[in-house]
C-alpha cells in the first residue's frame, strides 16, 4: 500500500516541520521564553529599516549630519525608517536583556546546552559594537563625544593601546576617516548575528528548551503548533503595538538633545550620557578605580560568560528550586540599573 504523499516529508520542509512545527517543547514554558523568539527577528528588522536610509546617508564628516536631516524631511517615509531603525536598537535591548537574565536566573546554560549559551554569547559582542558604532554615525554633538571616550578607552592597554585607538580613527582625532572606518562595520557586522540567529534556536532544538521546574523530562511535552505559536504571537502582537506606539508618539523619549546638535570638536557637553543599553558595560570601568583594570575587567565580560557553562552543574535547575547561583543572578540587573542611573 503506498504511502499518502505529504509536502512536509519532504527535503528542506521536513527539517523545518521538524523544529518549526512537530518540535516536543515543555508544556510549562512561561512567556519569558517568549523574548527569545522576539530577539530572534530583531536583527532582520534593523537591516532592513537600515538599508534605505543607507541609500541616502553620506559617511563624512561635513555632510554626514546634514545627511541625516536630509532623511528626515525630505526623504519620503525617511523619518519613520529613521525611527524604526534608531529606536529598534532599544527594542533589540528590551528583548536580549530579560532572554539573557532569564538564561541565568534558570541555568539554561547547563548541559547539554553548552553549544546554545556559548553561541548567544558570541552573538552579543556583534550586536553591541554594531548599536555602538551606528551611535556615532549621525555626528551629533553626543554621537560624536560618546564615540571619542569609547573608543579612547582603548588606550589602556598595554604596549597596542594607541595603536588601537588611532587604526579606528583612522588618524588622531574622530575625524572623516573616523566615520568611513564606522560606517562599513555598521553595514556588514549584523550580517554575523543575523547568519547565526537560525543556528541558535536549532543547537537548541537538539536537546529542546529548558523549563521552569529545571527537571528535564521527556513525558511532559506538547507539539511546538499550534500552541507556542499562538503564545508567541501574543508577544510579537504587543511588542508591535508598543513599538508603534513608541515610534509615532515618543520617538526621542531616549535620545538626547544634544545629539540635535552639529558635532563640535571645540566644545563638550557637560554629561557624556552613553545610549541606555549600553550602561550595564559602562559601568564596569566605573566601578574599578584604574583605567587599565576596567578595561581588562570589560575585556573577561564575555570570556566569563562563555566559561559559565563549565564552571557548575546540577541535576535540578529551577526557580522554585533554587540554588545559590540561581539567587545571586537576580541582583547583576538591580546592581547594573542603580549604578546605570549614577552616570
Amino acid at each position: 500500500m503506498t504511502q499518502r504523499f505529504s509536502i512536509l516529508k519532504q527535503p528542506i520542509f521536513s527539517t523545518l516541520n521538524q523544529h518549526l512545527i512537530d518540535h516536543p517543547t515543555p508544556s510549562n514554558l512561561s512567556h519569558w521564553w517568549g523574548f527569545g523568539p522576539l530577539a530572534g527577528i530583531r536583527p532582520a528588522i534593523q537591516i532592513v529599516t537600515g538599508v534605505f536610509p543607507a541609500m541616502h546617508y553620506t559617511p563624512h564628516v561635513d555632510p554626514a549630519f546634514n545627511s541625516v536631516e536630509h532623511i528626515m524631511r525630505d526623504v519620503e517615509g525617511g523619518w519613520l525608517l529613521r525611527y524604526m531603525h534608531a529606536n529598534g536598537a532599544s527594542m533589540f535591548s528590551i528583548v536580549v536583556y530579560p532572554h539573557i537574565f532569564r538564561g541565568l536566573y534558570h541555568a539554561s546554560y547547563d548541559s547539554p546546552r553548552e553549544f546554545v549559551w556559548c553561541l548567544g554569547v558570541v552573538i552579543s559582542p556583534f550586536m553591541i559594537v554594531t548599536a555602538s558604532i551606528g551611535h556615532a554615525l549621525p555626528r551629533g554633538q553626543m554621537s560624536f563625544r560618546g564615540a571619542t571616550v569609547i573608543t579612547s578607552s582603548a588606550s589602556a592597554i598595554p604596549v597596542v593601546g594607541d595603536t588601537t585607538v588611532t587604526r579606528p580613527w583612522g588618524g588622531f582625532p574622530v575625524d572623516n576617516a573616523t566615520s568611513n572606518r564606522f560606517s562599513s562595520p555598521h553595514y556588514s557586522l549584523p550580517l554575523i548575528p543575523v547568519g547565526a540567529s537560525p543556528l541558535h534556536p536549532a543547537a537548541l532544538h537538539q536537546y529542546g528548551s529548558n523549563n521552569p521546574l529545571g527537571v528535564h523530562s521527556k513525558m511532559d511535552k506538547i507539539a511546538f503548533y499550534p500552541y507556542f505559536y499562538v503564545k508567541d504571537l501574543v508577544g510579537r502582537v504587543a511588542s508591535a503595538i508598543l513599538s508603534s506606539i513608541w515610534i509615532s508618539c515618543a520617538p526621542n523619549v531616549l535620545g538626547h538633545p544634544d545629539n540635535y546638535i552639529p558635532a563640535n570638536p571645540m566644545a563638550t557637553p557637560p554629561h557624556i550620557v552613553p545610549e541606555w543599553y549600553s550602561p550595564p558595560i559602562h559601568a564596569i570601568p566605573r566601578s574599578i578605580p584604574d583605567k587599565s583594570g576596567g578595561v581588562a575587567a570589560i575585556a573577561l565580560v564575555f570570556p566569563s560568560l562563555l566559561a559559565l557553562p563549565f564552571m557548575k552543574s546540577s541535576y535540578v535547575r529551577s526557580s522554585s528550586l533554587p540554588d545559590l547561583p540561581e539567587t545571586l543572578s537576580v541582583f547583576p540587573g538591580g546592581f547594573l540599573t542603580i549604578r546605570s542611573d549614577k552616570m
